[in-house]
C-alpha cells in the first residue's frame, strides 16, 4: 500500500533526526535519487527541520536578529516544501500518464502529494505527542491529556491513509483524474511582491 510505506518512511526519517536532534544536520538520504521513496524521504525531511525551527523561533528569549534568519529560513523551507509536493505530483503524474480516465471521471478537491504533505505533518505530530505522553517531568494530568490528543492523530493518521488509499485506487481506475496547479507564492518572488520591486530589491 501506497501510505503504508509512506508512513514507514516518515517514521525512518523522524527517527533519523532525532538521533541528531539539530536543525542544521545533514540528510542522508538512503533511497535512490528519483525514486518515489526518495521524494518521500526529502517531504518529510524538510518538515523535520521545519518543526524545530517554528520550536525555536517561539522562545520568547530569542535574539531578535537569530529570530529575523530564522524567520527567513522557515520562508525559504515553505518554498521547499511545496517544490517537493509538486516533485511527488509530477512523479504520480507520469506513473498515471497511460490511463484514461472514465467519461464521467471526478476531479479530487486535492491531489494525492497534498494529501501525502498533510500525512507528513501528522507523523511527526503523532511522534512529538508521544514525547509529551512519556515525559518523566511533565504531570499526570498533562500525559492523560495528550495521550487522548494522540489516540486522536493516530485515528486521523488510519483515516488519512485510506482517504488517500482510496484517490490512487481511484486514479488507476480512472474514474478520478490529477490536475496540477503550480503553486505561485507571490510573496517569495521579486517581481510580484511589491514591497521588494517597489525598493528594487
Amino acid at each position: 500500500m501506497f501510505t503504508k510505506r509512506a508512513n514507514e518512511i516518515f517514521e525512518e526519517v523522524i527517527a533519523d533526526y532525532h538521533t541528531m536532534d539539530c536543525v542544521d544536520a545533514t540528510n542522508h538520504n538512503p533511497y535512490e535519487k528519483g525514486s518515489l521513496d526518495h521524494l518521500l524521504y526529502e517531504k518529510n525531511w524538510v518538515d523535520a527541520v521545519q518543526w524545530h525551527l517554528e520550536d525555536i523561533i517561539r522562545d520568547p528569549q530569542i535574539d531578535p536578529v537569530e529570530a529575523l534568519a530564522i524567520k527567513r529560513r522557515i520562508d525559504r523551507s515553505n518554498q521547499v516544501r511545496t517544490d517537493m509536493v509538486e516533485y511527488i505530483d509530477s512523479y504520480l503524474l507520469d506513473k498515471y500518464k497511460d490511463i484514461v480516465p472514465v467519461a464521467d471521471a471526478r476531479l479530487n478537491t486535492e491531489t494525492p502529494a497534498w494529501a501525502i504533505d498533510r500525512l507528513s505533518i501528522l507523523a511527526l505530530k503523532i511522534y512529538h505527542m508521544h514525547q509529551e505522553v512519556v515525559r518523566d517531568d511533565a504531570s499526570e494530568e498533562h500525559r492523560a491529556a495528550c495521550q487522548k490528543k494522540l489516540n486522536t492523530l493516530l485515528e486521523q493518521q488510519v483515516d488519512l491513509s485510506a482517504a488517500i488509499e482510496e484517490l490512487i485506487e481511484d486514479i488507476e481506475a480512472g474514474r478520478k483524474y490529477m490536475k496540477t496547479y503550480k503553486q505561485m507564492k507571490m510573496y517569495n518572488d521579486p517581481a510580484l511582491n511589491p514591497v521588494l520591486y517597489g525598493t528594487g530589491k
